[in-house]
């Protein structure tokens, strides 16, 4: 009876070397059953808030996920530090149209960029000069001179891919105020990055340019946006208020949060899985990126729960500052090369808790075609999108040192919704998502820590 029970015991790591349809089905069936990553994503979001770098709620969370990685049994956790950007938003954000013919004084929705520099109390008044691109304005020249520069370059509708519309339409929220500076322009709007009209602001990073002065940059919601636009076609010489309260604070000690579960035979070869800890200071940061911190630390809360040992090292990584300064990434890179740590793969998550599809990556040509080969085994839960670029980007600075660099791809068609927004919050993410995508993201790691890549 003993000799049964010990080999009853033993199973699980049997199973782990001699088949991988029923281990990774193992895998979607406990989290799916039995998964910690929706009550996790609770707690950070509804008892902590949203994270950004410096800030109190930031440090809450650096301290609850340490305790929570130790409550788990993982083989270490430790606080690695990292100096980040401190930005405060200091107050209300406000946009008015001062002086419309047809609507009088009409306040937007407004909310200021990330690290930009306040107009103070008193606020500042400008006539404003519309365009569409960086391009754009730079084709102006001196006509924007004293002027508020309103970028209203929406999101390509034509591109079905939400990240590609996102990215064709970012230049003008994190360079727009620092290339109309360059010609003079006194402040900026810019409509928010958002594929549908609607009322919400959305925030983000933006970056002046060091030898030009710190003008101050607010996002409208689209719908304002569109209203801005149809204004300013019939009155040319509008004029709006800016008033908001911005001011970068001296840079604080802060931590990248990180798990381990340590090799049984190539502990040297690591596989780290993470997300992004910091958040903007609106809404929870469920999606962006509590979502991603919770679903690594649940990959490997999931070894652990079914006994399984690794073979190679199992590093969930919780970065800080990715939104306004990616100091986390980088001094994490930093850090490891230093060190001579072999990464084997890295896998970030950070597009959202939403139904996943598959993976993007970036590496050589035979790690690539390693990931790709395994998509008869992912294909039964539906992970059939392989083969496209991508990564993420805290793992990006890792990239020289050799690992695969791999992205969770949900379905993100409504990230964009809720992207750095007060709508952003844990009601806005659906538990079954959520826990498919921690589910996916274990079964990869599973994959390339029996076989490498």
């Amino acid at each position: 009876m003993k000799k049964i029970l010990f080999l009853l015991l033993i199973l699980p790591g049997l199973l782990l070397a001699q088949n991988h349809e029923t281990n990774i089905k193992l895998i979607f069936e406990t989290e799916l059953s039995q998964g910690h990553t929706y009550q996790n994503l609770r707690y950070l979001t509804k008892k902590i808030g949203h994270r950004l770098a410096g800030s109190p709620g930031a440090a809450a969370s650096v301290e609850w996920t340490r305790q929570l990685m130790e409550s788990y049994g993982f083989d270490t956790v430790y606080l690695q530090p990292v100096m980040v950007p401190h930005w405060e938003r200091g107050g209300k954000d406000v946009v008015k149209i001062v002086n419309s013919s047809k609507h009088g004084t009409v306040e937007l929705n407004a909310l200021a960029l990330g690290n930009t520099q306040g107009t103070g109390p008193k606020g500042l008044v400008g006539e404003l000069i519309e365009v569409k691109s960086i391009e754009e304005l730079r084709a102006l020249g001196e006509k924007v001179k004293g002027k508020i520069v309103f970028f209203n370059g929406p999101m390509d509708p034509r591109k079905v891919d939400a990240f590609q519309a996102y990215g064709g339409a970012n230049a003008q929220r994190s360079s727009g105020a620092g290339e109309a500076s360059k010609l003079g322009a006194i402040g900026t709007l810019v409509r928010s990055l958002s594929p549908t009209v609607n009322d919400i602001p959305h925030t983000g990073n933006q970056r002046y340019n060091p030898d030009f002065p710190k003008i101050p940059a607010i996002a409208i919601s689209t719908a304002d946006a569109e209203l801005l636009s149809d204004l300013l076609e019939d009155q040319p010489d509008l004029r709006v208020y800016l008033e908001s309260h911005g001011e970068m604070k001296p840079d604080q000690l802060s931590y990248n949060v990180i798990g381990e579960l340590w090799g049984s035979e190539k502990p040297e070869e690591i596989i780290a899985v993470g997300g992004h800890l910091d958040s903007w200071d609106v809404g929870e940061g469920a999606h962006d990126d509590g979502a991603g911190c919770i679903q690594a630390i649940e990959v490997l809360r999931l070894y652990k729960s079914m006994g399984w040992k690794p073979k190679r090292t199992l590093r969930a990584v919780m970065w800080m500052n990715e939104e306004n300064g990616l100091r986390g990434g980088q001094e994490y890179a930093k850090v490891a090369k230093a060190k001579g740590e072999k990464h084997i793969a890295a896998i970030e998550s950070d597009s959202g808790g939403f139904l996943p599809t598959g993976f993007t990556s970036t590496g050589t040509e035979a790690q690539r075609a390693k990931l790709q080969s395994w998509g008869d085994l992912l294909l039964p839960y539906q992970l059939w999108n392989l083969d496209k670029p991508g990564g993420g980007a805290d793992i990006g600075p890792l990239r020289d040192q050799g690992p695969i660099l791999i992205g969770l791809k949900p379905d993100s068609q409504r990230y964009f919704y809720l992207h750095h927004t007060e709508a952003d919050v844990f009601e806005a993410v659906d538990q079954r998502e959520l826990e498919l995508g921690a589910a996916a993201m274990a079964a990869l790691v599973y994959l390339i820590d029996q076989e490498g890549i």
